[in-house]
């Protein structure tokens, strides 16, 4: 019998994500190919066009994904050992798609409903995979992860839902905690959260967006030991000649605006 999910503000946007995903993989061309987000889809009694997403912005949610995947595959396939925070994750299937060596000590963090979900859809776990019930602010899930690997922090669309200053006391104790490792996640500026007014998703969600960062300094100060790789605007990933109409349309605008392709930026940190 298909489940039904009733969640509601920011955990609502979870179901956009997985539908956006779903929908690319059911498309002719996909980008991301997500057949897992289809199945898990396919599971679930509820009426995603309430989501806000349609096949034209699909596109958009899975080149976000696909770009964070990379970061990340970047970064296994290097330390192969390591362990990875997966925060914030809904139902995503970033384990499922990156397929990590099994020396990868993975853990999957979310809100307890949202795990207790993603138990009854998901397939049963391999070893070396983990799912934590917590908010990710509540920092004493992190007591149940060793401390003795480097670790990969995977925070897709997640931070700018974050009181500002729990994520960055968020952000401390893990660089604290851990010998050495990477974030990777996306972040919206102050215009950028102001613009989220306009985004559909958001807007069916009664989400509320909270944390702005405005460039590395600001991550800079948050603890002495982190240090930027990257930070590349949301308008210059691969890829958006795959968007709609539209969406090219906004980022030929964007690109005659100062400051515009500094609203959205994808993060990685080094510590």
């Amino acid at each position: 019998m298909p489940e039904k999910v009733h969640l509601t503000e920011e955990k609502a946007t979870l179901l956009a994500t997985l539908y956006g995903r779903a929908l690319d993989a059911r498309s002719p061309s996909p980008i991301l190919g997500d057949e897992l987000a289809a199945d898990v889809i396919g599971r679930i009694d509820h009426d995603f066009r309430k989501t806000g997403i349609t096949a034209r912005t699909a596109p958009a949610v899975a080149l976000r994904a696909r770009f964070m995947d990379r970061w990340a595959a970047e970064f296994l396939a290097a330390r192969p050992g390591a362990t990875v925070l997966h925060l914030g994750c809904g139902l995503d299937t970033r384990f499922h798609r990156l397929t990590p060596a099994p020396t990868v000590r993975w853990y999957d963090v979310d809100y307890p409903e949202v795990v207790e979900l993603r138990r009854r859809l998901f397939p049963e776990p391999p070893p070396g995979y983990t799912m934590i019930g917590s908010s990710v602010t509540e920092l004493t899930w992190l007591d149940q992860v060793p401390a003795d690997r480097p670790v990969l922090v995977v925070a897709e669309g997640l931070f700018y839902y974050l009181d500002p200053g729990e994520g960055r006391a968020l952000l401390r104790a893990i660089v604290e905690r851990f010998p050495s490792g990477q974030f990777v996640f996306d972040a919206l500026n102050r215009l950028g959260l102001r613009l989220q007014k306009l985004n559909r998703p958001v807007q069916k969600a009664g989400a509320t967006l909270h944390w702005s960062i405005e460039g590395p300094a600001d991550l800079a100060a948050i603890h002495p030991k982190l240090r930027c790789l990257d930070a590349t605007s949301a308008f210059d990933i691969d890829g958006f000649d795959r968007l709609s109409t539209p969406h090219r349309l906004v980022t030929r605008i964007v690109e005659l605006v100062p400051g515009m392709k500094r609203t959205a930026v994808f993060y990685r940190l080094e510590f």
